[in-house]
C-alpha cells in the first residue's frame, strides 16, 4: 500500500469526544483499528502519510489532519447535521437485525441487512462528497469514516 495516500493513526479528543462505556469504546477501538489497517487518504498538496485527531466543537465533526510528524497540515470542519437522520435510521435498522438475529428467519435476516447496508452506503457517500476538493478518499475508506462516526454518536 501506497504510504503516501494513508492514515496511519487516529486519535479521538478527549476533552471534547469523552469517554463512553467499555462496550462503546470497544466499538470506536475497532473502528479506529479497521480503518487504520485500510484505508486511502490524501490531501492534494501535502503527501501522507497521515494522522488524523477527530473532536466535536459546536456540534460539528474536526477533522484535525496531521503529518507522520505531528505537524499540522489541515484543520476541516464537518457539520454533522447532514448525517443526524442517516445515523438514527441506521440505528434503529441495526437494533432490529440484532432482534431478528435471535428470532427471526433467514430471510428476515437478510432484508433487514440490506436495509441497513444501503443506509451505511448513503451515510457513506455523503461524506466522500462533503470532504470533496479537501480529501480525497475511497469508497470502502468512506464506510470506515462513516462506521466512525456513528459510533461517535453511539450512546449505548
Amino acid at each position: 500500500m501506497d504510504d503516501t495516500h494513508r492514515l496511519i493513526a487516529i486519535l479521538l479528543d478527549g476533552a471534547s469526544i469523552g469517554r463512553a462505556p467499555p462496550d462503546i469504546e470497544h466499538e470506536r477501538a475497532a473502528a479506529i483499528y479497521d480503518l487504520v489497517e485500510e484505508n486511502t487518504f490524501a490531501l492534494k498538496d501535502h503527501p501522507g502519510p497521515y494522522r488524523l485527531v477527530l473532536s466535536i466543537a459546536d456540534r460539528r465533526l474536526v477533522l484535525d489532519i496531521r503529518s507522520a510528524g505531528d505537524e499540522p497540515l489541515m484543520t476541516h470542519v464537518l457539520s454533522l447535521s447532514p448525517f443526524r437522520k442517516i445515523v438514527k435510521d441506521y440505528f434503529l435498522v441495526c437494533d432490529s437485525y440484532y432482534q431478528a438475529i435471535r428470532s427471526g428467519s433467514p430471510s428476515r435476516i437478510e432484508a433487514i441487512d440490506m436495509g441497513r447496508r444501503g443506509l451505511h452506503n448513503e451515510g457513506s457517500e455523503i461524506l466522500k462528497e462533503r470532504l470533496v476538493g479537501k480529501v480525497e478518499i475511497d469508497f470502502d475508506t468512506a464506510r470506515r469514516l462513516f462506521t466512525l462516526i456513528c459510533v461517535l454518536h453511539w450512546r449505548g
